[in-house]
């Protein structure tokens, strides 16, 4: 899902000193909605998702999601939490409902639209890494920003710093079978932080690591998000939820609790 290379186009956390290209996202990137709360990063209303075979992922969820924040999606296996996401993101389409990311009407946006603001708004950081084997750190965060419009050599500084940041300026040339669980993992929400999106989305990103790259991981991402962006983890670890100050719980498809800290 992943990887390909505009699912991962954006993100906060880099060095205000880095000659990362201005972000300017179209306002036709997704119609802007009217009734969308000035501060909401993320906003759900009333939304369906159903596969075929009678599959009702999730059932008339409604969340919003105040740009800064930081929320731990909590959840067993088949709750719907991954599909929320999904959604969340504009990987998916509700079967029925509102969807506002970032202001923008997503549901009736085309899918140009949708492409470029995940391009330009939103950081994804998934469990499986989806890097490309054939290539390096440094290469594996610049394709990231293929579908942003920046030139080669700015996407390449760009992921430099990005790299740098999440400790790895050291491993620029190296590939992913020459790089630790955990460092593959930073490559990752280096990619998914090069271009300084408003919105991160994390689906179980410690699901791979051993304890200890897990917790540095973790600890990462939050310091990440403490710079502006909004973080959304997914998770079914009650530890992990413990470290946001928000968690949602879900179930069978339905948000069965939402406790603030």
């Amino acid at each position: 899902m992943s990887s390909e290379p505009g699912v991962n186009d954006a993100t906060p956390g880099v060095a205000s000193s880095a000659p990362v290209p201005a972000r300017s996202v179209p306002e036709d990137a997704a119609v802007r909605a009217s009734g969308a709360p000035d501060d909401a990063a993320l906003l759900l209303r009333d939304v369906v998702k159903e596969y075929s075979g009678g599959v009702h992922a999730l059932s008339h969820v409604s969340v919003e999601i105040p740009a800064g924040d930081r929320v731990a999606v909590v959840g067993p296996s088949g709750s719907g939490k991954t599909t929320m996401l999904t959604i969340l993101g504009t990987l998916e389409r509700p079967t029925s409902g509102e969807v506002l990311i970032a202001g923008r009407d997503t549901l009736h946006a085309s899918d140009a639209e949708l492409s470029g603001l995940r391009a330009h708004e939103i950081g994804f950081v998934f469990q499986g890494f989806h890097l490309q084997e054939g290539m390096n750190a440094l290469d594996n965060v610049a394709t990231g920003m293929l579908y942003t419009g920046v030139p080669l050599k700015a996407r390449r500084e760009a992921a430099r710093v990005a790299l740098a940041r999440v400790g790895l300026g050291h491993r620029l040339t190296h590939k992913p079978t020459q790089l630790s669980g955990g460092e593959r993992q930073r490559v990752a929400i280096a990619r998914a932080l090069a271009k300084q999106p408003i919105i991160i989305l994390a689906d179980e990103p410690t699901g791979n690591l051993d304890t200890k790259s897990g917790a540095e991981v973790l600890e990462l991402l939050h310091e990440l998000a403490s710079e502006g962006a909004t973080l959304v983890l997914i998770t079914h670890d009650e530890h992990i939820a413990d470290t946001f100050p928000r968690r949602i719980l879900m179930r069978d498809g339905e948000i069965v609790g939402d406790e603030q800290r």
